[in-house]
């Protein structure tokens, strides 16, 4: 394993861990409670923390296959999540979420900003440097 690809490794567990401890700070100590999307996405969102770091630790740039398929699904609903929020056609036919609305917007900083946004963001950047990972094993090769 290259230093590039050790970096690169490093980097999206730091990516997974500060959505992850995000996500948990708007729930538990802000009080934010989560929609159903929302948890959807921690479900694919949560599980890289530990992924990404027994990865790092083993070396094993592989996991990007993993990484790339979670980030790319989670990153989905958190897209189809912000559209509920962010675009009027979308958001007048929104199913219910359960207890708290999918369209509800606990934080809008610089009105486009939201929850849903920070976590699509995250899962881009995770898909990015999986997608990386991938070209650096497919150039070793």
């Amino acid at each position: 394993m290259t230093k590039r690809q050790d970096n690169i490794l490093l980097s999206m567990w730091v990516v997974a861990l500060i959505a992850t401890a995000g996500s948990l700070y708007f729930s538990e100590i802000r009080g934010y409670t989560p929609c159903t999307l929302c948890w959807i996405q921690r479900i694919f969102m949560y599980p890289l923390v530990l992924v990404i770091g027994i990865a790092y630790v083993q070396k094993n740039v592989r996991i990007a296959v993993t990484t790339l398929v979670f980030s790319v699904i989670g990153g989905c609903i958190s897209l189809y999540h912000y559209g509920l929020q962010k675009l009027d056609f979308l958001s007048d036919s929104a199913p219910s979420c359960g207890q708290v609305p999918c369209t509800g917007q606990y934080i809008n900083w610089l009105g486009f900003i939201t929850i849903p946004f920070l976590a699509l963001t995250a899962f881009i950047l995770l898909a990015g440097m999986s997608m990386y990972l991938l070209k650096t094993l497919k150039e070793e090769a």
